[in-house]
């Protein structure tokens, strides 16, 4: 008995070893995947070993022929090398298929690799039907840096389900990996994270299968209900591009936001976490909001004021870490911050700003939102949460929460699928809720003309 506890012990070390050995080895540790693919641009992102001393980048038409090549030139042999590949000269419309080469060696990956660039549409054509997906909080296990006991993360299989669903593009909606007291306490734990977080085997089929974007909440950019105080921020922030393959990062050094478009929807990125003033610092001074109480912070709300002004987008969507319009939600929420909520709705009232539609995260449950306006459309905060985070239910205050849109309360592991069809001036939103099996859960439909005053 004793000998073959022996056996089982020196087996189960070898293979501890090999795996941590081939691990070790391994030139690519994650990716590759193409994103910010626009009309003839294309940026392909992947992340090396130390080890590597050279990557390529083979890319041709799908109806070609034509190779071309591209060799990356930057810094390589870090602890941490994510790569960014841009390729310009690219045709509208058109699906392109690459490959990776690394030290002069063809990388063979068990999934398709290929991006089609956006259709040249305006004033040409209706406006394309499409659809993508979105959720937030994903929370990857690894024992010994996790809390004692029943572990926080869940079934990772939603990633599959995620890959096999026809969508244009993935929006991670914030807390897209959990810093623990490990990482968030250096710069070195803050790449780590991220690092091992994206390197997972479930997540590499999704990551290939479309172009993704991202916001960020408290957990990717710092300590649980992190604020501007933050020691490591613009460092976290430095992570976060180098991770993702957003457009642009904020302005001048700072911030995350940006804005991006597909067919006759615009995207405003927000940042909830760069500018933020604690969540229990006063709202109220003699009555009157505080405005030195920050959520987006002056600078970032004036950036999304104009771009608002700017669009001509059918729906334009507000996406933000934490939820906006919940009243009943005694948790982190632009509510709490009521001098940039009022300043942000009555901008949108005053604006006449139609098609807008909150998409936030965090809660780990699902839900619709309503908020009903005097003399102007009702707004919608669209909640999908969590990924395989662990579930939350609401809390006891919101139990029977009136601005909830009923049957619309999730509370399993989900994500979003949002679709916009329709002809022109008649375009229809339906956001279905999808759990880890590929079954819509809920569903939530609205027609622009519910959300417009003109």
């Amino acid at each position: 008995m004793k000998k073959n506890i022996l056996l089982i012990f020196l087996y189960l070390t070898s293979a501890i070893l090999t795996s941590s050995q081939a691990q070790k080895n391994k030139k690519l540790i994650s990716g590759p995947w193409a994103g910010n693919v626009e009309l003839r641009t294309a940026t392909v992102w992947l992340e090396v070993s130390s080890k590597v001393k050279k990557v390529n980048l083979k890319y041709k038409s799908t109806s070609s022929d034509n190779e071309n090549i591209i060799e990356y030139k930057g810094e390589l042999g870090r602890d941490f090398n994510p790569l960014k590949m841009e390729i310009a000269r690219l045709e509208f419309n058109t699906t392109y298929q690459y490959e990776i080469w690394l030290d002069g060696e063809k990388i063979d990956l068990p999934f398709a690799t290929r991006f089609t660039t956006k259709d040249l549409w305006q004033f040409r054509k209706p406006a394309p039907d499409f659809s993508f997906l979105a959720g937030s909080c994903n929370y990857t296990n690894e024992t010994i840096f996790d809390r004692p006991g029943k572990p926080y993360g869940g079934d990772s299989s939603i990633y599959n389900t995620m890959a096999s669903t026809p969508a244009q593009f993935n929006l991670w909606l914030g807390d897209n990996w959990y810093y623990r007291e490990v990482d968030f306490s250096s710069v070195w734990g803050l790449k780590y994270r991220a690092s091992y977080d994206r390197s997972r085997s479930v997540l590499q089929p999704l990551l290939a299968s479309m172009p993704q974007f991202a916001i960020w909440d408290d957990h990717d950019f710092g300590p649980n209900d992190a604020n501007q105080s933050f020691i490591f921020k613009q460092e976290s922030r430095s992570v976060f591009k180098d991770y993702f393959l957003n457009p642009s990062c904020g302005q001048d050094g700072k911030g995350t936001y940006t804005q991006f478009s597909f067919s006759d929807a615009d995207f405003f990125l927000t940042d909830n976490r760069f500018f933020r003033s604690h969540e229990n610092l006063e709202d109220s001074i003699d009555g009157k909001p505080n405005p030195q109480k920050a959520y987006f912070g002056n600078e970032q709300m004036d950036w999304l004021k104009n771009a608002l002004m700017s669009s001509r987008a059918t729906f334009k969507f507000i996406v933000s870490g934490n939820q906006v319009l919940n009243a009943q939600n005694p948790f982190e929420s632009m509510r709490h911050y009521s001098h940039e909520y009022q300043s942000l709705l009555r901008f949108l009232k005053i604006h006449k700003i139609n098609g807008v539609v909150f998409l936030t995260g965090d809660r780990h449950h699902g839900e619709v939102i309503r908020l009903d306006r005097e003399q102007d459309y009702p707004l919608y905060d669209v909640t999908l949460s969590p990924l395989t985070s662990g579930v939350a239910k609401p809390h006891v205050s919101e139990t029977n929460n009136p601005q909830r849109i009923t049957n619309t309360l999730v509370e399993e592991q989900h994500f979003g699928k949002i679709s916009i069809s329709g002809p022109k001036n008649d375009r229809n939103l339906l956001v279905e809720f999808i759990n880890k099996k590929g079954e819509v859960i809920s569903n939530w439909k609205i027609n622009q003309k519910e959300i417009s005053n003109r």
